[in-house]
């Protein structure tokens, strides 16, 4: 079945979002050993022990965001720097964090030589997020945390969506989805997913 058809058929519907997902080249930002799989719809193994998730849950946080032109993005987790290329196909700006320098560089890298030059990739502790670059209009984190992170609570702006995966590594793990208005936080508890867990502090060796 074509990788489109597929997240239409799980019920992906943007269009803007099914456009993001098949103009980002999925296969450049695999490990070599699973080109072969690329667009199979499920996670794939890259360095430091992390995942590229699976396409269906990158296009489903992704229209859960809501994004438009003009948006600002935060993403913790940058991992390959897949989500972060579909990010950039619908906003102004994204700004990755991640916790591997290793991994940082090398999506850096490959973003620069895709042409997505609305994406920053930052060596950093993604748990901290970057206070001074806030508030932003939207954040997403593509690691599980056992709850929600305040501190980047604090750096959603006003009106603003936060989409994170929260619940125990061993157990479920639900995507919540956070909306910031004037009266105070709506929360929402979407999909069961799995996701490598949110660690604090940059990684040392890697």
């Amino acid at each position: 079945m074509g990788f489109l058809l597929t997240l239409r058929r799980r019920g992906i519907s943007d269009r803007a979002v099914l456009r993001a997902m098949d103009e980002v080249p999925r296969a450049q930002f695999v490990e070599a050993d699973f080109t072969d799989s690329a667009y199979a719809d499920h996670a794939l193994p890259i360095a430091c022990g992390q995942t590229i998730s699976q396409p269906y849950v990158v296009a489903y946080m992704t229209e859960q965001l809501a994004l438009r032109p003009h948006h600002r993005v935060l993403e913790i987790g940058t991992g390959s720097g897949y989500q972060a290329a579909v990010l950039s196909r619908l906003a102004r700006e994204v700004v990755s964090i991640e916790r591997y320098r290793t991994l940082a560089d090398a999506a850096a890298k490959r973003l620069s030589a895709l042409g997505y030059a609305n994406v920053e990739v930052v060596a950093g502790d993604g748990l901290e997020g970057l206070p001074a670059r806030a508030p932003f209009d939207r954040i997403i984190v593509t690691a599980a945390a056992p709850s929600v992170p305040e501190v980047l609570v604090a750096q959603l702006g006003e009106g603003g969506i936060m989409l994170l995966p929260v619940g125990p590594q061993d157990g479920t793990q639900h995507i919540i989805k956070l909306t910031k208005s004037q009266t105070g936080l709506k929360r929402d508890e979407l999909i069961a997913v799995r996701f490598v867990p949110l660690l604090p502090g940059q990684a040392r060796e890697l």
